[in-house]
């Protein structure tokens, strides 16, 4: 069982997870600072440092349960020029770190294909490729308290924010429901992230090297 449980496949996730929570985290934080606001400069999150991003408890439910999380990032959006545009810009971050870390490995990937077909670093980068592809596909899902609400909420009109924001009584619990309770989850959220990741990895010709 041990030898299963920290076994290489574990370790791989450990470190792909906590890579690209890392820099998912990391790339609000620096988004926010340069827009204008220091509040995550003041927390220490304009770092690399998995320890300033990583909560305990969310790494181990990422690792051994179907959902998991980082520390918040903390915002102002007061402190900004401009704050709707500032904030879709800030939620956006996230998201686009994942996914520009995972072009990152498809080229790396696609640059060394037959050396990386087995081994350690093929195993390594094609974790953190469906790593970062299920985090951009799964925060840009329009419920609180991922990004893509706060993408959709500053991108509305004034008049439909309000009814949006009730979203943020219900919608962990919608969460929630999605990916805990089995049919909602192998019937949506699973197809949604593997369906992802198989037309990502069929796009760049790297589909071999997965099935």
């Amino acid at each position: 069982m041990f030898q299963s449980l920290f076994g290489p496949s574990f370790i791989f996730r450990l470190i792909a997870i906590v890579v690209s929570l890392t820099i998912h985290e990391f790339a609000h934080a620096w988004t926010a600072d340069i827009l204008g606001d220091k509040t995550p400069k003041f927390a220490g999150r304009v770092t690399l440092n998995p320890l300033a991003h990583l909560d305990p408890l969310g790494l181990l439910m990422v690792l051994f349960a179907p959902i998991g999380w980082a520390k918040p990032t903390p915002v102002n959006a007061g402190n900004f020029r401009h704050p709707r545009a500032s904030m879709v810009g800030v939620a956006l971050a996230g998201p686009v770190s994942n996914l520009l870390l995972a072009i990152v490995c498809i080229f790396v990937m696609r640059m060394a294909a037959p050396q990386l077909s087995s081994g350690f670093m093929g195993e390594l980068l094609s974790w953190i490729l469906i790593v970062n592809i299920y985090l951009f596909v799964f925060n840009l899902i329009p419920l609180p308290p991922l990004d893509g609400s706060r993408v959709v909420d500053n991108l509305l009109p004034y008049r439909w924010e309000r009814y949006y924001a009730r979203l943020e009584i219900y919608g962990p619990f919608i969460l929630l429901i999605l990916v805990i309770i089995p049919p909602v989850r192998n019937g949506f959220l699973f197809p949604l992230l593997n369906g992802t990741v198989s037309a990502v990895l069929s796009l760049f010709g790297l589909h071999s090297l997965f099935f």
